[in-house]
């Protein structure tokens, strides 16, 4: 391993997300394990800005693995967009003899990464943390599997309401340009249809499965909504349209919102957070740059930021099949 690497710092940057704790844990764990220092950044590129870190040992982490959100908090930063907020992050860095960072979050916390690492040729690592999985180089981001559980929770509670009195229910949860929480949480939930962005179902498609539903006995429905669907400018111009052209459906919308982010982590969110920790500063100490890591097949693997952030995750094809048939 590297003898350059004296000291890593870690943050966490955009939307938390169940897991990032227990990365931040791993993170500090592992540079203790290999004799490193670490420190923790608060609130992100903007605290890197500022300068608000805090010297960080394995006794600072512990309590945390089952807790939601980030200890070291976010936020997102504008300064850090300019050559001159980089500026002010590099200085702080350097000042406080940092070599290396591992930042946890998404695209948009990589780019900075990467623009980080282009102008200063500082080692920079990255960690997907977002509940939407929509990160390419890794088959699950932190706190997707925990997301998934939460809604499906929710949906169930949301049936139980929808069966008393014979309601049709659209509930929306997150995914703004991915439809993986919608599309695995409608299979799990039972939902009578899925609506993701990455398929265009179209209203007259919508209503026909509606009424396909209703001729078959079914009194309540759900259909499970991404937010970032395009059949309809929201979901509750859905809900207008099908009074509109069903007025015999009593029609109900739930927007679950930031409830998906909050929470313990699932086992598989802190297992997933642990390795990927442990892999990020251990990769860093080998002399690796620039790159994320990552479940792939089942492995954990290094990608390149630069992919990452520029290509995007897919939904899985034949899953969508699968949703069509249980669905139908």
């Amino acid at each position: 391993m590297s003898n350059k690497i004296k000291k890593i710092a870690v943050l966490t940057s955009g939307g938390d997300a169940p897991g990032m704790n227990a990365a931040i844990r791993a993170v500090v764990r592992t540079c203790a394990f290999h004799n490193i220092d670490s420190v923790g950044i608060y609130r992100g590129y903007e605290g890197l800005i500022e300068g608000d870190f805090e010297e960080m040992t394995a006794r600072s982490v512990k309590s945390i693995v089952n807790k939601g959100g980030t200890i070291l908090r976010s936020s997102r930063s504008k300064e850090f967009r300019t050559k001159e907020g980089r500026a002010k992050a590099f200085k702080n860095l350097t000042t406080a003899e940092i070599d290396a960072l591992v930042v946890i979050g998404g695209d948009g916390s990589f780019t900075g990464a990467l623009a980080l690492n282009k102008e200063y040729n500082f080692p920079v690592i990255g960690i997907p943390g977002t509940i939407d999985n929509d990160i390419y180089g890794t088959t699950y981001t932190l706190g997707y599997d925990t997301a998934l559980n939460t809604a499906i929770e929710v949906i169930d509670k949301i049936r139980d309401t929808a069966s008393s009195h014979s309601r049709l229910f659209f509930v929306e949860v997150m995914g703004r340009d991915a439809g993986h929480i919608a599309l695995n949480v409608g299979i799990g939930a039972g939902a009578e249809e899925i609506l993701i962005p990455e398929e265009d179902l179209g209203l007259d498609r919508l209503l026909e499965s509606l009424k396909r539903s209703k001729q078959s006995g079914k009194t309540s429905s759900i259909v499970v909504v991404s937010e970032g669907d395009k059949i309809g400018k929201n979901v509750f111009e859905l809900k207008d349209y099908v009074e509109e052209n069903m007025p015999e459906y009593d029609v109900r919308v739930s927007v679950l919102g930031h409830l998906q982010r909050g929470g313990a982590p699932s086992c598989f969110d802190r297992v997933l957070a642990s390795q990927l920790g442990v892999k990020a500063v251990e990769s860093l100490l080998e002399g690796k740059t620039n790159v994320m890591v990552g479940l792939v097949k089942d492995e954990i693997a290094l990608t390149p930021l630069n992919k990452a952030i520029k290509l995007k995750s897919e939904v899985d094809m034949n899953l969508v099949r699968v949703s069509d048939i249980v669905t139908y």
